[in-house]
C-alpha cells in the first residue's frame, strides 16, 4: 500500500520523510500537545518550555510536512492535528505490530509452559 505521506518532501531544503519528521522528540510533544486540542503558538511554547523561534521552526517543519495545519484568528495562529498523514503511518506499521504480537504470544505459550517453581 503507497503512503502519500512517506511519499518524500522538500522541507527547509532538505529531502525529508514523514517518518524523519516524526523522529524529532519536540515535534513529537507538539503533536502530543495537539491530539488533545487545537492550540496557540504561545501555548505550546509554554507547554514544550522552550523558545518561541525553535516551535515555530518545529511548526513549519510539521506544516511542511502536513502534520498540522494553522489557522489565523486575529494576532493569534492557532495549530491543529492533520490525523490522516499519522494514520497512514499506523496503516504502514499494522504487519510489523503483528509480527511483534505473534512473537508476544509465544513467549507466553512457553512461560505457560515452564514448570511452577516452589517459593
Amino acid at each position: 500500500m503507497p503512503l502519500r505521506s512517506y511519499e518524500r518532501t522538500v522541507i527547509l531544503g532538505c529531502v525529508t520523510t514523514t517518518f524523519e519528521v516524526v523522529a524529532e522528540p519536540t515535534r513529537r510533544r507538539i503533536l502530543d500537545l495537539l491530539r488533545e486540542r487545537s492550540r496557540p503558538v504561545g501555548e505550546l511554547v509554554e507547554q514544550v518550555g522552550t523558545s518561541q523561534p525553535l516551535v515555530s521552526k518545529h511548526l513549519r517543519v510539521l506544516r511542511d510536512a502536513g502534520l498540522v495545519r494553522v489557522r489565523q484568528d486575529a494576532q493569534r495562529r492557532w495549530y491543529e492535528l492533520r490525523p490522516e498523514p499519522l494514520a497512514e503511518l499506523d496503516a504502514w506499521l499494522a504487519p510489523y505490530r503483528r509480527l511483534w504480537a505473534d512473537s508476544l504470544d509465544a513467549l507466553e505459550r512457553h512461560l505457560d509452559e515452564m514448570p511452577e517453581e516452589e517459593p
